[in-house]
């Protein structure tokens, strides 16, 4: 097992696996950036590096200087929670070749996953549903022959990347030019990767995910399933689990599928395999994410397993010791993210508290909130022993957290839990549209 582990990344993620490796008695090396100096991060582990300037490019995502940090002292491996250098074939491939353990998937296994088109093909060559689409559009010409064939709408996505960056819905096709074009150039920008490709839409649908761990074994076992529907921009806002539109056969095929797309990939450690799933309960392989995700507090509370410390152990080569019979999902957990809208300093904060409620966050009162890196301020968590204790829970913790000094969304999530089609959980990827449109 580790001794020490460098952590490449901030914020609530940072203190997420700080808290875990303590709990493991692994020492830990915190990295931040100039404007992060004063971060909670920085306070809690043992050691603490600055790895350059405020913005993200000259600190957070410098690969060569977060190994640097490492190598300085005297760290065996890096875990890189989620965003910045999580999903970087090219990081994961440096840390390698400095000797150091990468804590998630290869390099290989992340650039195949990450390129979206090519791991649509893998997963259709190998019994996985996937969307109707296409492969990759070389022309604006080849596009318009593809719609053409598909039906209108479709969606324009990003091969490479994530994050709701490089996607555009097209409903006419007399649109269909621009928005190829400005999905491409965001891409790129975003990316370094200007290629799309084009899908089916599917509306309504539910944002469906599985959860799994893979040992470097071969032993794969999936921990159930997410509901990540609401969102805006593409953007989670709520996840919950499990899901209250999947019945228990849909959700053993989304099993199978999942486990089936892990060994596909030949994939080691923590990822997580989301679908599309409309009405009818039929649902499609969206895209597998090769890390640790925000959302993954949901699906600790509902089995009782520890995903951070599963995924440091499986990269130190530690096999899983429960298989796929063990997993008993029990209760329900909901996830709010809250999110600022602005900068500024923290004026008051409450948490709110009581039993089996979570707020997972970096904040302090007085902390200033930059403008430099994500929105996140914190994410709420609840567990209950049914989805609608969780939701009362859930209601009341919103009402109890106080975060003065930043405008944030508090109070929409309020009124999100309390509109009706949430609590009955009939709600798909559409919800934030109709519920705007109300106010």
């Amino acid at each position: 097992m580790f001794t020490k582990i460098l952590i490449a990344n901030r914020g609530e993620i940072a203190i997420r696996i700080i808290r875990a490796c303590k709990e493991m008695g692994i020492s830990t090396v915190a990295i931040y950036s100039q404007a992060d100096k004063e971060s909670l991060h920085t306070a809690l582990a043992d050691q603490a590096v600055c790895v350059g300037g405020a913005r993200a490019e000259d600190s957070y995502l410098n690969a060569r200087r977060v190994v640097s940090a490492a190598l300085a002292t005297g760290a065996q491996a890096i875990h890189p929670g989620y965003g910045f250098l999580s999903e970087n074939a090219e990081f994961a491939g440096l840390c390698r070749q400095h000797g150091l353990t990468f804590i998630g998937p290869s390099g290989e296994v992340i650039s195949k996953m990450g390129d979206k088109e090519a791991a649509r093909r893998l997963m259709r060559e190998n019994g996985v549903p996937t969307t109707p689409g296409t492969d990759i559009l070389p022309d604006i010409a080849s596009a318009k022959a593809a719609a053409q064939a598909l039906g209108y709408p479709v969606m324009i996505k990003a091969s490479a990347g994530g994050g709701g960056k490089g996607i555009r819905l097209v409903d006419h096709p007399e649109d269909l030019e621009r928005a190829f074009q400005t999905a491409s150039s965001e891409a790129e920008k975003s990316f370094g990767d200007g290629r799309v490709y084009m899908e089916k839409y599917l509306n309504p649908v539910k944002h469906i995910e599985v959860q799994l761990l893979a040992d470097q074994n071969g032993n794969t076992v999936c921990l159930g399933e997410r509901e990540c529907s609401i969102q805006k921009n593409n953007q989670k806002l709520i996840e919950e689990s499990p899901s209250p539109g999947v019945a228990p056969a849909v959700r053993k095929k989304l099993i199978e599928a999942a486990a089936k797309a892990a060994k596909a990939a030949n994939y080691v450690n923590a990822g997580t395999v989301e679908f599309l799933m409309d009405a009818a309960g039929q649902f499609y392989f969206m895209e597998m994410n090769t890390r640790l995700q925000v959302e993954h507090p949901v699906t600790e509370l509902v089995t009782g397993i520890d995903i951070v410390k599963w995924q440091i152990r499986i990269a130190a080569g530690v096999p899983l010791d429960f298989t796929q019979e063990d997993i008993q999902i029990q209760g329900a957990a909901i996830e709010c993210r809250i999110n600022a809208t602005n900068a500024g300093k923290i004026q008051f904060f409450h948490p709110p508290g009581g039993p089996w409620v979570r707020f997972d966050t970096y904040l302090y009162q007085g902390y200033d909130i930059t403008p430099y890196y994500d929105s996140m301020l914190g994410k709420l968590i609840v567990y209950s022993s049914t989805r609608e204790e969780a939701i009362r829970k859930m209601q009341s913790a919103l009402c109890e957290l106080i975060v003065d000094g930043v405008s944030n969304n508090i109070e929409d999530q309020i009124e999100i839990v309390r509109d009706r089609r949430f609590r009955a959980g009939e709600y798909f990827t559409d919800f934030m549209k109709f519920f705007h449109s109300r106010q």
